[in-house]
């Protein structure tokens, strides 16, 4: 019996709305309640729409009801309020962000959170409709990706990678690189947007010579997988997106879905989904 909420208006409207449907300070509850497939425990958690959703989905139709659980599943197209919602006990873990992300919200907003191991990776991809690849990219072109600090090192270095850029390092930024000329021999011009918005401007800027697109908006905004000039390395990747839940309060019910993300089941889902490799198992 699985409901979901689209969330992608306004920050104040979403936590309103999550409050209208129940959400707000989280009551105290028994951390090792016992679950109960015939009276399920209902967990509410929030995710990105692609593919953290489709894969919580995919639980909730096929293992959760055995488990004992049953999802309530909000989707947030916003990288920020997920952790906000969970903080403020709206929802009781999230689904959407990698272990560097959640390791800078933790330090620079102060939260008090936990996470699991890795189950996904959505490798960064390098897309361009005017060059056929890397090596053709000319200089002074346009590149746009995504503005927060975790996902556009990575983003600089999916194109040091490339060849495009050199020596990037981990506190770098569009702003240290573009007037760098070692670092940005090419003199590329970065264009930066949140990540849900960069197939947008790829897709609709004549301008944009270049696109580094976070993996779960790869097929979501259907993108031409033809025109792939460079992708992140998979191996050895720290950027494995994780369950995230409050400090302390993993419940049996948050263990069990944590284990569910884990199974067996949910690799072949991902594998037989995304053939491709634009969405990857972690585990």
């Amino acid at each position: 019996m699985r409901k979901k909420l689209a969330l992608s208006i306004s920050g104040v409207a979403i936590l309103f709305a999550l409050s209208a449907c129940g959400g707000g300070t989280a009551p105290s509850v028994d951390l090792n309640a016992t679950l109960d497939p015939a009276t399920p425990t209902i967990v509410k958690v929030g995710a990105s729409p692609v593919p953290q959703a489709q894969v919580l989905e995919f639980i909730d139709e096929n293992l959760a009801k055995a488990a004992g659980i049953d999802l309530v599943i909000t989707e947030f197209d916003d990288y920020q309020l997920p952790n906000t919602a969970l903080s403020d006990g709206s929802i009781d873990a999230n689904f959407f962000q990698h272990v560097p992300f959640f390791e800078d919200q933790v330090k620079t907003k102060g939260y008090k959170l936990e996470h699991g191991a890795g189950i996904l990776l959505e490798p960064l991809t390098a897309f361009s409709k005017k060059f056929a690849d890397a090596a053709a990219v000319t200089n002074g072109s346009t590149v746009v990706l995504m503005n927060d600090p975790t996902n556009q090192v990575r983003g600089l270095r999916v194109l040091e990678g490339a060849g495009l850029l050199s020596g990037i390092e981990d506190n770098d930024s569009v702003l240290s690189v573009e007037t760098d000329a070692a670092k940005n021999p090419k003199q590329l011009k970065f264009q930066e947007v949140n990540a849900e918005q960069v197939p947008k401007f790829y897709q609709e800027d004549p301008s944009v010579g270049v696109a580094v697109v976070n993996g779960n908006y790869i097929k979501q905004a259907k993108l031409n997988m033809d025109e792939v000039i460079a992708v992140e390395p998979t191996d050895n990747n720290p950027n494995a997106n994780i369950l995230a839940w409050r400090t302390d309060e993993k419940t049996t019910a948050i263990t069990k879905l944590d284990e569910l993300l884990h199974s067996d089941e949910v690799r072949n889902y991902i594998k037989t989904n995304w053939p491709k490799g634009d969405v990857i198992p972690a585990f």
